[in-house]
């Protein structure tokens, strides 16, 4: 154990940790920049931290779990993670994150924008200290992307086929939308997360990734296009209203759905 204080920064892959570590950059040396990678992410979530990286200048450590996703879902019976049993967060983020910090003094920087009103899940560890640039500076969405454009990182590229967060690729946080999208950009990769549904079938119901609607109704055609659909009509509804959600802006939600108001910071930041 260190008696200095250690400055550690947690990348999600997402924008806003993203231009939190370049708006950190140049305010705390010996920043230390950690992405926990539980083997789930999207392609594009890897090359954005290697962009991530040549803008920063100085390399992202990378965590890794004792065991794997397959390992802890059979330890936990089989039943995927979801808002209620948020374990993947817990075992694949902030576990390998607590053992990365071990008993050192750490203040962990996060990136709560001014304009969010949500909490997070991050370590509770009397020896972790969970410090927020971007409130206590006032900085909301305009400012990260515009710190973003100006360093010439801009934002993820999965924003562009869809995709409103970071985090795996299989997260219960995504909207029935994103799910759509998934499908369309990832076949194989919606195959996975569809295959996780029925992991505990032989002994117990089926747990959906979208509340009851399990993936093999949600991917037929007509459902397809109903969500689709509907998400174009919630877009025309809210279009230049300034109290639309950020959710609705990058991962186009409808509206009857409920917004992410509790995701894991670690994750999704």
């Amino acid at each position: 154990m260190t008696t200095e204080t250690r400055h550690i920064l947690s990348l999600s892959g997402g924008k806003d940790s993203a231009a939190l570590a370049i708006y950190m950059r140049d305010r705390v040396s010996g920043m230390e920049y950690v992405f926990h990678d539980t083997f789930k992410e999207l392609p594009e979530t890897y090359e954005y931290l290697d962009r991530l990286e040549a803008v920063l200048g100085t390399r992202i450590d990378r965590t890794t779990p004792d065991e794997s996703f397959e390992h802890w879902l059979a330890v936990f019976g089989n039943m995927i993670p979801s808002s209620h049993r948020r374990w993947c967060t817990k075992m694949l983020k902030l576990k390998p994150f607590e053992r990365y910090v071990g008993d050192d003094p750490v203040r962990n920087y996060v990136a709560l924008r001014a304009d969010e009103d949500r909490t997070g899940y991050i370590s509770t560890r009397p020896n972790i200290t969970a410090v927020y640039p971007f409130k206590e500076d006032g900085l909301v969405r305009a400012d990260i992307i515009r710190i973003l454009e100006e360093s010439g990182l801009g934002l993820p590229k999965y924003t562009e086929w869809g995709r409103s967060r970071s985090g795996c690729f299989f997260c219960f946080y995504q909207q029935k939308i994103e799910w759509v999208r998934l499908k369309q950009t990832y076949p194989d990769l919606f195959e996975e997360a569809k295959r996780y549904e029925y992991a505990n079938q032989d002994k117990y119901r089926p747990f959906y990734w979208c509340g009851n609607e399990p993936l093999a109704e949600l991917e037929k055609p007509e459902r397809m296009d109903e969500i689709q659909r509907k998400w174009e009509e919630s877009r025309g509804k809210t279009k230049g209203t300034k109290s639309r959600r950020l959710l609705h802006i990058l991962g186009g939600a409808d509206e009857d759905e409920e917004g992410e108001k509790d995701g894991c910071l670690i994750c999704h930041v």
